[in-house]
């Protein structure tokens, strides 16, 4: 296991003097936990510089991103103890989201599933499973739901589940019948804050996994400023009320409305092309499943294909949604089919959580200790993704409301290679690729803008660089005075 020996967490010896200062806690976490339900001021402070320190190297162990021994010691301690409540401080940064989510007219609340893998630290106790073929593949299952805007800027997490899966499935029977709840979680949750934010249209989507006939009834049972409205994409073909035919033949038989233009991003070895998809859609009513009782559910059916060649390899689109916003006009439906093109937002969040911040590489004792370090990485993942995407999206804000002064001034002068930094912090795009090239990006005109792994990578590096750069400076104020 990667915690400190005993002999090493009870020696007293001085701080080397060749180790760095303590990790300063920076603003945007001191904010983000600012309603963090702690027993006392002490762990406050101890929690924000943790949570510092695994921002500033995203990348590192818990060893490497502590500037010393003595911070390593007291990151531990914090992990281990048992008053420090992990969903509590998930909660704190929930409450901090839904203050952005209230300057918006629309969210999107975007849920989706995650396995976190822990087979390699098989030691590690209060484990689950992760499948039913092996009961050496253990770890942990994250449920997320994540605000997002249309146009793609992630706010935050407004909900998370963490559990263990205790049994194995057989075939032919779910595994945890209780388990697929957690669609209707994600929504019950959303449809709280809904309360909170009457200004704001709370758009809760999901994928395939997530088309289950209780979570529409979950949408539809609630009114008034709980109401929030469903965005899924389609698994079933179901039957219609009428019992005249299936949904998706219904839907089909409706004339091409429309198309709309959309980017595919890369994937493998295929490179990012654009393509067209027709539109279609009708209004549906559902007959619920056999044996369940009840009126038929009244949804809109949007049906997006593609329309054009696609190359050898590549599949063709065929998104099927059904929302319970009503679908009137082309305009609308081509609005649902553009807000179900961002969830693959939660999908990189999660990429950045697993490679970025390394949380499958963290290495402590129990389940309860990955929790906690999990909730914190949670907060870092969505902040590096932030950053990444305010740099496309406001890329003349100044990169100081991200970056602390040493730190753009140390970036500006590596990138610049010069030792006076400038007056002004540069734009947050140019720090962000300055970043980014730190990590391996090349900033060729074919490579478009810098995306989250370079950005973690020149991250991790600008921290050793900054402390150099401190160190630097101090002595040439010292010579200075002399």
């Amino acid at each position: 296991m990667n915690t400190i020996p005993s002999s090493e967490a009870h020696d007293q010896s001085p701080v080397s003097a060749l180790e760095a200062a303590p990790t300063q806690a920076a603003d945007w976490v001191i904010e983000e936990f600012a309603q963090a339900q702690l027993p006392d001021e002490r762990l406050r402070r101890r929690l924000e510089r943790i949570a510092t320190a695994f921002a500033q190297k995203p990348t590192a162990s818990i060893p490497q991103a502590c500037p010393n021994k003595a911070e390593a010691k007291a990151t531990y301690r914090f992990l281990e103890n048992e008053r420090v409540v992990a969903g509590d401080l998930r909660q704190a940064h929930h409450r901090a989201t839904l203050e952005r989510v209230k300057k918006q007219a629309v969210v999107l609340a975007i849920q989706d599933t995650t396995a976190l893998n822990y087979s390699s630290h098989p030691k590690t106790q209060g484990l689950g499973l992760l499948g039913s073929h092996s009961p050496k593949t253990i770890g942990l299952w994250l449920h997320s739901t994540v605000a997002v805007t249309p146009k793609g800027e992630p706010l935050g997490w407004l909900h998370n589940a963490i559990w263990v899966r205790r049994r194995r499935g057989r075939p032919g029977k779910k595994l945890a019948p209780k388990e697929s709840f957690k669609w209707v979680k994600s929504l019950q949750a959303c449809q709280a804050w809904a309360l909170e934010c009457p200004q704001t249209l709370l758009v809760n989507v999901a994928d395939r996994e997530g088309d289950l006939y209780e979570l529409f009834e979950q949408a539809l049972k609630v009114s008034g400023s709980r109401q929030v409205p469903l965005l899924v994409r389609a698994h079933h073909d179901r039957r219609l009320a009428d019992g005249q035919e299936r949904l998706w033949q219904k839907v089909s038989r409706q004339p091409v409305a429309g198309s709309l233009a959309i980017r595919v991003g890369r994937k493998g070895d295929q490179p990012s092309r654009m393509t067209r998809l027709n539109i279609r859609f009708c209004e549906v009513d559902l007959q619920g499943p056999w044996g369940k009782a009840g009126s038929p559910i009244k949804l809109w059916a949007i049906e997006a294909s593609e329309s054009v060649p696609v190359p050898q390899g590549s599949g063709r689109i065929l998104w099927r949604l059904l929302t319970s916003l009503p679908v009137c006009g082309l305009e609308e439906a081509l609005e649902k089919v553009q807000w179900y093109a961002q969830r693959w937002q939660i999908e990189v969040l999660h990429k950045v959580l697993k490679s970025g911040c390394q949380i499958e590489q963290r290495q402590l004792e129990t389940a309860q200790r990955l929790e906690r370090a999990l909730s914190l990485d949670l907060v870092v993942a969505w902040r590096v993704l932030c950053l990444c995407k305010s740099a496309r999206e406001r890329p003349d804000d100044p990169v100081s409301d991200w970056l602390p002064q040493a730190q753009w001034q140390a970036l500006c002068c590596y990138a610049q290679r010069q030792t006076t930094p400038p007056q002004a912090a540069p734009r947050v795009r140019q720090a962000v690729r300055w970043l980014a090239q730190m990590g391996g990006f090349l900033g060729r005109k074919c490579d478009g803008e810098p995306g989250p792994k370079t950005l973690w990578r020149g991250l991790h590096k600008l921290e050793a660089i900054t402390e150099m750069w401190q160190l630097f400076q101090e002595k040439g104020r010292s010579q200075k005075c002399g």
